[in-house]
C-alpha cells in the first residue's frame, strides 16, 4: 500500500511541477512581473533584486520543470527531494503571506492559464508539502524507472527544449496567450459589465461615542441610527461581485477617458510601451515601417504608455514619429503584450493581430 502511495505522489508531484513550470516558461516575462511585485516596497521591499527578476524567473521555471522530470525518472534522488522540499516550504510561506496579509492577489503559480485566489494557492501548496514530505520520508522507495543513460538523454533533451522555448518567447511572444487581449477576443466586450451582474457587497463597521462608551454598529452601507458622535467607519468586502476579464484598461487623452471611442475605430493600430525609458530602440525603424504600411491601409495609429507627458513629447520629437502617445495604466499595458514596445491591431475592438517589436514587419493589416 505504501509503495502505491509513493508512486501516486511521485508521478502527481512530478507532473504538476512540469506543468506549472512549462506554463510559466511560456510567459517568463509575465512571471518576472509577478516576482517584481513580490520584491516591491509594498511586499518584501527587496528592490535590489528587481533588476535581475527576468533571469531569476527563467531559472526558477526551468528548475521547476527539471525537478519534476528528475522526480518521475528517479534521477539524483537526494538532490531532487531536498530541492522539492525546500522549494515547496518557501512557496507555502509565500502564498500564506500573500493570503494572510492580502499582498499579492494572484501568486502566478500557473501563469495566466489558471487563476487561483491567495487561499487556494496556499491550500494547493500545503497539499503538495504533505505529499513531498511523505516522499522525503519514504525516499528509499523512490527508485529509477529506467537506466542512467536514457535518463541523461531525456534530461538533456528536456533542457534543450526549455532553452529553445525561452529563446522563442523572449524574441517573439508567448506561444499560448491566456490573457483577455489574445487574438480573436474583443476588448470592448471583455470590459463590459452586464446590467444585472452581481455587485460587491460590503459590511460597514461604525464606531460612535455615546456618553462614556464606544458603541459599534454593523450595516450594509446605510448610516446607522446612532445617537452619539461619529468616530470612524471601516469597510470589509464580504462577497465579491462580477468582475469583467478586463477591468483596468483605459485610454486617457488630456485627462478625458476616450476608451470606447478609440477602441470602436474600424481600423486601429496601437503601439504599446509601458515605459518609454525602457523602450527598445532597435524597434524604431520597424515601428516606422509598419506605421506607414498601416496608414496606407486606412488604419488610425496611436501609442499607449504610462510615461509622463513630458517624456512622451521628447520621445516623439527625438524619433520623428507621426502619431501621438496617450495614457494608460502600466500594469494593464504589461498585460496586453509582453514586449516593450509591442503592437496590437484592432478592428472595431476585435484583436486581429499582435506582435513583438522584432515582428512588426509581419503585422497583418488586411
Amino acid at each position: 500500500m505504501i509503495k502505491i502511495i509513493v508512486h501516486l505522489f511521485r508521478y502527481f508531484v512530478g507532473a504538476l511541477f512540469i506543468f506549472s513550470g512549462l506554463i510559466k516558461l511560456n510567459d517568463p516575462i509575465g512571471f518576472s512581473f509577478k516576482l517584481e511585485e513580490y520584491f516591491g516596497p509594498t511586499v518584501f521591499d527587496l528592490d535590489f533584486l528587481i533588476p535581475i527578476v527576468l533571469p531569476m524567473a527563467i531559472f526558477i521555471v526551468i528548475f521547476e520543470v527539471i525537478l519534476g522530470i528528475f522526480l518521475i525518472l528517479g534521477y539524483k534522488r537526494e538532490f531532487t527531494l531536498w530541492s522539492l522540499l525546500l522549494m515547496i516550504i518557501f512557496f507555502t510561506f509565500l502564498t500564506w503571506y500573500s493570503a494572510y496579509f492580502n499582498k499579492v492577489t494572484d501568486c502566478g503559480c500557473f501563469g495566466d492559464a489558471i487563476k487561483l485566489t491567495p487561499w487556494e494557492s496556499f491550500t494547493k501548496d500545503v497539499i503538495l508539502l504533505i505529499m513531498i514530505a511523505f516522499l522525503f520520508v519514504k525516499k528509499d522507495l523512490v527508485k529509477p524507472i529506467i537506466n542512467l543513460k536514457v535518463q541523461k538523454l531525456i534530461i538533456g533533451t528536456s533542457l534543450l527544449v526549455c532553452f529553445y522555448i525561452t529563446y522563442f518567447v523572449l524574441n517573439h511572444l508567448p506561444i499560448l496567450d491566456f490573457r483577455a487581449y489574445k487574438i480573436g477576443d474583443n476588448i470592448i466586450e471583455n470590459m463590459r459589465v452586464p446590467e444585472d451582474a452581481p455587485k460587491d457587497i460590503y459590511e460597514y463597521e461604525w464606531l460612535f461615542s455615546e456618553g462614556d462608551e464606544t458603541k459599534k454598529y454593523i450595516t450594509n452601507g446605510e448610516y446607522p441610527n446612532a445617537k452619539g458622535d461619529f468616530l470612524t467607519v471601516e469597510t470589509k468586502l464580504i462577497q465579491k461581485g462580477y468582475e469583467p476579464s478586463i477591468y483596468d484598461f483605459s485610454i486617457e487623452v488630456n485627462g478625458n477617458n476616450l476608451t470606447d471611442e478609440i477602441l470602436s475605430e474600424e481600423k486601429l493600430l496601437i503601439y504599446i510601451s509601458y515605459n518609454l525609458e525602457k523602450f527598445s530602440f532597435k524597434a524604431i525603424e520597424n515601428m516606422k515601417f509598419s506605421a506607414e504600411k498601416a496608414k496606407n491601409n486606412g488604419f488610425k495609429i496611436i501609442g499607449l504608455t504610462a510615461s509622463s507627458v513630458e517624456d512622451r513629447n521628447i520621445f516623439i520629437k527625438k524619433n520623428n514619429l507621426s502619431f501621438e502617445f496617450y495614457t494608460c495604466d502600466e500594469t494593464a499595458l504589461k498585460t496586453v503584450v509582453r514586449s516593450n514596445p509591442g503592437a496590437i491591431v484592432l478592428k472595431a475592438g476585435n484583436v486581429v493581430d499582435k506582435k513583438h517589436y522584432k515582428d512588426f514587419s509581419d503585422l497583418n493589416f488586411d
